[in-house]
């Protein structure tokens, strides 16, 4: 029987590429702890994000290809995830544990831009990713409420909030820290202000990611949030008709004047089939989000249908990826929520392929 070596097992593994990032597996150092006995092989692949949507076609091939290996018995293969840490301005103040914050934002409201933080929150948590959920919509803190955690209080450990944990998400709110119907009313050195405690002062631990809720238009917690910190991207929330996709080009270019990058547009709200007759009804207009995504030459992430499972799930605190994951609605969420992990591993690892690209 022909004897089994690391080279064989590497050459044949080098075969697979990623998809994204468009070098072998190998190269990018996705292959850890590879072992062989005798005819045994055993290796890990860490991929840039649990929430790979080639994760499962990458581990067939890989057991494909060793397995067909001279001299191999059996293969076990251990899919495993490493989130690599976005890139960091030296400038900026970093917050501790977090590898990569995020921001969804929107030019107007009322397009559902807290619904898609939400739910991408929650969608990468349940394909394993450690994430954190900031709600920097001062105006109207309404995360708390549609994560079913409007009436829990933080505690404070060592001077630092602890932030609340709701579907496997921490969160952290104006509306926790000051519940009830009266009024935010805050100027700029104030929401400045806020920002930074909510950076600083919130002990996020060990993240994943930290979404960031933003408030509607291109203001102060904006500009804000770009300064303190480095964002690997933003997300951009749209519905269908031309309004609502005028007001985003101003939030795409502010993001694009602080050098931000814009991981893509999510179109929200796109159409509604009616449940008694199957029909397609495009109550705020057709493709606005991905014409503009053309555009500007940035990823269009996806569609979300209306539906009314969102909105109950958003009422009740149980949101749609959760209380209704065969939906359309929550399907295409979990579909763009593994856009946004592709996009953010892509943004976070163009530094690595620039060295690669020298070797």
């Amino acid at each position: 029987m022909s004897q089994v070596s690391e080279q064989n097992v590497l050459d044949a593994l080098r075969q697979i590429q990623d998809p994204d990032l468009h070098k072998d597996i190998v190269r990018l150092g996705f292959i850890k702890d590879l072992k062989i006995e005798g005819g045994d092989v055993s290796f890990r692949i860490v991929l840039t994000t649990p929430a790979c949507p080639v994760k499962e076609q990458m581990e067939h091939d890989a057991r494909r290809l060793v397995g067909a290996l001279p001299g191999v018995s059996s293969v076990s293969v251990t899919m495993d995830a490493e989130v690599p840490k976005g890139r960091g301005l030296s400038e900026k103040m970093t917050v501790p544990g977090v590898r990569n914050i995020v921001a969804v934002s929107s030019g107007k409201g009322g397009v559902g831009k807290s619904t898609i933080s939400v739910n991408l929150a929650v969608s990468l948590a349940l394909d394993g990713a450690r994430v954190g959920l900031m709600d920097a919509d001062v105006y109207g803190p309404n995360v708390p409420q549609m994560l079913g955690a409007g009436r829990i209080r933080p505690e404070i450990e060592h001077n630092k909030i602890l932030p609340i944990s709701a579907y496997g998400v921490e969160l952290m709110s104006m509306a926790v820290l000051k519940p009830g119907d009266e009024p935010m009313i805050m100027r700029g050195p104030i929401l400045h202000g806020l920002v930074k405690q909510f950076l600083s002062d919130v002990k996020w631990g060990e993240l994943d990611y930290l979404i960031v809720d933003m408030p509607p238009g291109t203001g102060d917690v904006q500009l804000s949030l770009s300064q303190l910190v480095p964002v690997q991207g933003a997300v951009l929330v749209t519905t269908p008709q031309e309004v609502a996709v005028s007001d985003v080009r101003r939030a795409l270019r502010m993001f694009e004047t602080v050098n931000v990058p814009v991981l893509g547009v999510v179109e929200n709200m796109s159409y509604f089939v009616a449940p008694d007759n199957g029909h397609r009804y495009d109550i705020f207009g057709e493709g606005g989000g991905r014409k503009l995504a053309e555009q500007y030459g940035v990823p269009f992430l996806g569609s979300v249908p209306l539906g009314m499972d969102v909105r109950e799930g958003g009422d009740k605190g149980v949101p749609v990826v959760v209380g209704h994951p065969e939906s359309p609605q929550a399907q295409a969420l979990r579909k763009v929520a593994e856009e946004v992990a592709r996009r953010v591993s892509i943004e976070a690892m163009k530094p690595e392929l620039i060295v690669l690209r020298k070797a």
